[in-house]
């Protein structure tokens, strides 16, 4: 099953996630044809005072 793994700085309320999570299978719905239930959804939150770690990770920079 594929994933989607999003990094973020801080944390996200249960609505924050839920409307992420809705756009992105919505879009592969749409998109590739795929059910809901196609995409496995994760969500990594770091502490907020780890801003200058997640922007790296957000950025894929090394």
């Amino acid at each position: 099953m594929p994933y989607v793994n999003i990094r973020v700085a801080g944390t996200l309320t249960r609505e924050q996630k839920q409307q992420i999570a809705t756009e992105i299978t919505d879009t592969l719905e749409r998109i590739a044809k795929k059910p809901k239930s196609y995409t496995y959804i994760c969500f990594d939150e770091l502490p907020d005072e780890n801003w200058a770690v997640a922007g790296k990770l957000l950025s894929n920079e090394d």
